[in-house]
């Protein structure tokens, strides 16, 4: 994993779940085929624990952000966008560090 980013894996698994949760009831709605249901359901699945286990391991965690993981299809995202912000969760700093723009 990269410095620069940091949550690059748990934002692709995070894309994953919610993607593949819409697949599988979208094809439950309409033609419910069995062969996508066996294809997308264990891709989902392991996108799923994937992100809880991403999450759980992150420095920046906190209960609430591992509980959000744990929702099916949004939690990951979720989780996500609660590890990312500034000052929020585990060893972050009380103040954002200024940034510097380009002159």
């Amino acid at each position: 994993m990269s410095v620069r980013h940091p949550h690059r894996a748990l934002r692709i698994a995070a894309g994953v779940e919610l993607a593949t949760l819409v697949v599988m009831l979208a094809n439950l709605a309409t033609a419910h085929l069995p062969a996508l249901s066996s294809l997308v359901g264990p891709t989902h699945g392991c996108a799923y624990l994937f992100t809880v286990v991403a999450v759980a391991r992150t420095p920046r965690r906190t209960p609430p952000t591992i509980a959000l993981s744990l929702l099916p299809g949004i939690g990951g995202c979720l989780a996500l966008r609660r590890l990312t912000r500034p000052g929020k969760g585990r060893n972050a700093p009380a103040v954002d560090p200024p940034t510097a723009r380009p002159a």
